[in-house]
């Protein structure tokens, strides 16, 4: 059985497919995530993501994608549309207007 995974951002489904996220993550905060995870060797040198700016309020969302405050790729398109939610690959979505350029870095 394949496992399934999901992430979230402010209540709104990101990414999904374990598999699939953790080979080829295509949205900016999946790929934060992952860079946290401790590795249990002190000589391997991870390539973390240290999320900046302000954290949006839940009361009052920013418009367009709701990440886009935290983003490192994040464009005015971000601040003013929505992205849509994706079928990238078989099984594996994710809601990001730059989300093939982040998944070639």
């Amino acid at each position: 059985e394949e496992l399934k995974s999901l992430t979230r951002y402010r209540f709104d489904k990101v990414q999904e497919r374990a598999d699939e996220i953790f080979a080829n993550p295509m949205h900016p905060y999946t790929k934060a995530l992952f860079s946290a995870i401790p590795v249990p060797d002190p000589d391997y040198k991870m390539d973390r993501v240290v999320l900046e700016g302000s954290i949006p309020s839940p009361a009052n969302p920013p418009t367009g994608c709701k990440f886009h405050t935290r983003c490192p790729y994040a464009t005015e398109k971000c601040s003013q549309e929505v992205p849509a939610w994706e079928e990238v690959e078989p099984d594996h979505f994710v809601a990001c207007h730059h989300k093939y350029d982040i998944a070639k870095k």
